[in-house]
């Protein structure tokens, strides 16, 4: 480096990748090892803070001693490039160093990252990220030591493969076992963390979603805790969602009248996904949903990776970085997720043509919460236990005319109706519900149900495939 090219770096000023001491000192090593962790970086010895250059009394063997000093200091052991300066007739130390392959780099048993002009302790979270990275693999590919094959449920593995063969060129035709060593969910030394997490029999407090109903902030008037496969997370959290969701129809002069939910269901359900393939899985902290009149919250575990910001995140000005490669991996085999890094996109574009505010996003904590907002009252009155409303667009006086049609029919029309619409938005959902399923989480009595399920067959809306154990409903017109 020529002396104006020095001079011309110390007057830019501490950044990124630059960092200025007077001295030799553990502070200096720990930038060193926050350098080797992030982007690379020099440290110049013999310059203050403000850029001024006390110089330093040097020679090369003072130099080579504070190399060996950085390799004792540092987990794995850095060895600086070293290289004696002089600018006005003062000398000066330069250490430099490249991004290290493997990472994490520890000084002294601690992890520092470089961000902007100052280095940062690394959290937990980071260490283990780096880790992973270093080899090229994520929490949920490590093994399960505590857990192995007799946990997994064969029967979802094989109601996966169902799913992925749907779009498949060419379909996964090995058995299940045979599957899980393809998809490298079983190993010689056992299952992965995704294997048990995607395909459990039973249930673990790992996937914990908590969810409530809540009158205000502090009443709950329902709760539910899920800690079953990720899988059935996703059906059971969206039907708990629906049972508490009001809907209303909406008579538009076409052959068939238009349904409309408070929210999007499509776009809660995306919410739901991303919610479950970002999530922490290593925090101990619960996935929870608060539902209230006006909005619901999603809080998960896990805040944004790396570099990516919430604005970066709106504007789809990044590369999406997988928490949880293999779970992201199986869910886009079973296509569930379409595209890495798509879904909030898709999440306010829904509401935006829902006529709704869009979803707001931010960190909280040790997590991520997403917001989303009931519309203006004004929009119309909501349907809730069997209640319906009738609108008819551009001619108030047939609308009014429909809803008196429509008040003559008896409450128990009327409810029977919702809970069979209801029953339908859940098979949907979830092809394998179950009678005592559909009940409890419509607070109605099994026989009642079997009733519904009677009509709606006859009326040609659902089907029964397979025998009762065993096989799945198919919607065939909502």
């Amino acid at each position: 480096m020529t002396p104006q090219e020095l001079k011309k770096l110390i007057a830019a000023g501490e950044s990124q990748k630059l960092e200025f001491k007077a001295s030799f000192s553990n502070e200096a090593v720990e930038s060193i090892a926050a350098f080797s962790n992030t982007n690379g970086g020099t440290v110049l010895l013999g310059v203050a803070d403000n850029g001024q250059i006390p110089g330093l009394n040097l020679t090369a063997e003072k130099l080579q001693q504070w190399v060996n000093e950085v390799k004792t200091k540092t987990t794995p052991s850095i060895l600086p490039e070293a290289e004696i300066l002089t600018l006005n007739g003062k000398a000066i130390a330069a250490l430099r160093v490249t991004e290290y392959p493997i990472k994490p780099v520890a000084f002294k048993g601690r992890y520092y990252k470089r961000v902007g002009s100052a280095n940062h302790l690394m959290s937990a979270e980071e260490v283990a990220r780096y880790h992973y990275q270093t080899y090229n693999t994520s929490w949920d590919y490590t093994i399960a030591n505590e857990h192995g094959l007799q946990d997994i449920s064969l029967e979802k593995v094989e109601r996966f493969l169902t799913l992925a063969n749907k779009t498949r060129e060419i379909p996964l035709s090995d058995s299940p076992v045979a599957t899980l060593k393809k998809l490298e969910l079983l190993r010689a030394d056992g299952i992965s963390k995704a294997c048990l997490l995607l395909f459990m029999q039973g249930e673990s407090l790992l996937t914990t979603m908590e969810i409530g109903r809540f009158q205000t902030e502090t009443l709950i008037k329902d709760a539910k805790t899920i800690k079953t496969d990720i899988f059935s997370e996703i059906d059971s959290t969206l039907q708990f969602l629906v049972k508490h969701l009001n809907k209303r129809y909406i008579i538009t002069g076409n052959p068939q009248r238009e349904e409309r939910w408070d929210y999007p269901l499509d776009a809660l359900r995306e919410i739901i996904i991303n919610a479950i393939v970002h999530r922490d899985y290593s925090n101990s902290s619960d996935s929870v949903i608060k539902i209230f009149d006006d909005k619901i919250e999603f809080f998960n575990p896990g805040r944004l990776l790396g570099s990516l910001t919430v604005p970066k995140l709106l504007k789809g000005d990044y590369i999406s970085t997988i928490r949880n490669k293999q779970i992201a991996q199986i869910f886009k085999e079973a296509n569930i997720i379409e595209k890495y890094g798509s879904g909030i996109r898709r999440i306010i574009e829904s509401f935006r043509r829902y006529g709704l505010p869009a979803p707001k996003f931010r960190e909280t904590g040790e997590g991520f919460l997403v917001t989303v907002f009931k519309g203006s009252p004004h929009e119309g009155s909501p349907e809730r236990s069997g209640k319906r409303v009738g609108e008819k667009v551009g001619d108030p006086a047939k609308g009014s005319q429909t809803g008196s049609r429509r008040g003559s029919q008896t409450g128990s029309q009327r409810g029977s109706q919702t809970s069979s619409q209801k029953i339908v938005i859940m098979m949907s959902g979830n092809s394998s519900v179950t009678i005592k399923e559909l009940a409890e989480n419509l607070h109605i009595s099994t026989r009642a149900i079997k009733n519904h399920i009677k009509v709606l067959i006859n009326q040609g809306s659902i089907k029964r495939v397979g025998p009762d154990f065993g096989g799945h409903w198919e919607v065939v017109s909502q």
